[in-house]
């Protein structure tokens, strides 16, 4: 199972301003920069309910016919995504990766600031793809919080377009 990160963050590191929104951010993701190959590899996308809930207020439905997994332990009103692929679970991190390796994904796409630091935490993600755009916010959600201990990286690649955004692929090292 692998379990990767793509995710768009202000030059300070931030996901979204304290309120959860995250309007820095270039409308209809900007130029393109490599997310449309990288969801075609993906089997479900895992997310917890506050990402699950900002996305909804997106028009259209931005996964198409993708497996999405809400996680949460209380109930999760789903027919807001009506026609979607959408499911709840709960659990740990390596419950959860384990319960969807038995339903066959290979490839899970993982999002959403809490859920990215338990599943990195946990030491379940292997891949960072994150994609900085050039404006500092100066407060607001950070994509990593603390750590028991430091997460080796080796860098991939890093590409710059010509708005000024620059991804930046990691694997975790081992």
């Amino acid at each position: 199972m692998k379990a990767s990160v793509f995710i768009g963050t202000s030059l300070d590191g931030f996901i979204a301003r304290p309120n959860g929104e995250f309007d820095f951010l270039p409308a209809d993701g900007g130029e393109p920069h490599g997310y449309t190959e990288f969801i075609a590899t993906v089997d479900a996308i895992v997310m917890g309910r506050n990402t699950f809930e900002t996305v909804l207020t997106m028009s259209p439905w931005p996964y198409d016919d993708k497996r999405v997994v809400v996680l949460s332990s209380r109930p999760v009103d789903l027919s807001a995504a009506a026609g979607a692929k959408v499911e709840q679970m709960s659990g740990a991190p390596a419950e959860i990766v384990s319960k969807l390796a038995a339903t066959g994904a290979n490839h899970l796409y993982i999002d959403g600031g809490i859920t990215i630091q338990r599943f990195l935490r946990a030491g379940l993600i292997q891949r960072l793809i994150i994609t900085r755009v050039p404006v500092l916010i100066g407060e607001g959600i950070p994509l990593f919080g603390s750590l028991t201990h430091d997460i080796r990286l080796r860098h991939i690649a890093t590409r710059q377009y010509p708005s000024g955004l620059v991804s930046s692929e990691y694997e975790i090292a081992n």
